[in-house]
């Protein structure tokens, strides 16, 4: 009798943590964002759906956004290297996406490494030279729309003086009513430049890869 009571106690208590899972957990996986109950008024949780910002010209949110460069550390592993201060501007219509506009520029003296001193040099003649050159931009010039949340963006940058041809490849990460009823889009870009072509020392490896996670608001 011992044996049994345990094993329906067993039971009992994986039957109460499975529908906790599916109630409380599985929906928090599904979904990655906090239900709208949850959230203060006004305030609209994304969707993974574009046609959620709706048209008009958006501002970068820069409390939301920030541009990293992944460089080969001499070939042992990848250095990280953060920019805070950015801005962007994007042109937005869902019902035409390849009719979109982005341009956007960044600092290059608010370069960051966790490495204690070498911001410094980053941002130094050795490096950005970002007395001469304060800003690194970028304008489109396509939007291609690859699948429901991909697509390709194709532009120009300019670094150090030298403009050259890159493509990020973009993924949509949410859209919706935002804060306030303001619609908000936000994305990741990712892309590869080769540092030699900008005018950086080779010693930094073949390619440098970028990523932007960027957040945007419409403008009223």
């Amino acid at each position: 009798m011992s044996q049994r009571r345990d094993v329906r106690a067993s039971l009992l208590s994986s039957r109460v943590l499975a529908t906790f899972l599916a109630l409380v957990l599985v929906p928090a996986i599904g979904h990655g964002q906090a239900a709208p109950s949850d959230l203060p008024p006004g305030v609209y949780p994304a969707e993974q759906d574009y046609k959620l910002a709706l048209a008009g010209t958006y501002a970068l949110d820069p409390d939301h956004a920030a541009v990293i460069a992944r460089v080969s550390h001499l070939g042992y592993s990848y250095s990280i290297f953060r920019f805070d201060r950015l801005d962007a501007t994007l042109t937005w219509d869902p019902a035409d996406p390849s009719g979109a506009a982005l341009s956007a520029k960044v600092e290059a003296a608010s370069i960051a490494s966790n490495v204690k001193g070498f911001s410094e040099q980053l941002a130094g003649d050795n490096f950005l030279k970002s007395n001469a050159f304060p800003q690194v931009t970028f304008a489109s010039t396509a939007f291609r729309q690859t699948g429901p949340r991909a697509g390709k963006v194709d532009g120009t940058l300019s670094l150090l003086g030298h403009t050259k041809p890159v493509t990020f490849d973009v993924e949509l990460v949410g859209a919706g009513k935002g804060l306030t009823g303001q619609p908000r889009i936000g994305a990741t870009a990712r892309a590869s430049i080769n540092p030699v072509e900008f005018g950086l020392m080779p010693l930094l490896g073949p390619s440098i890869e970028i990523v932007a996670d960027v957040e945007f608001v419409r403008t009223p």
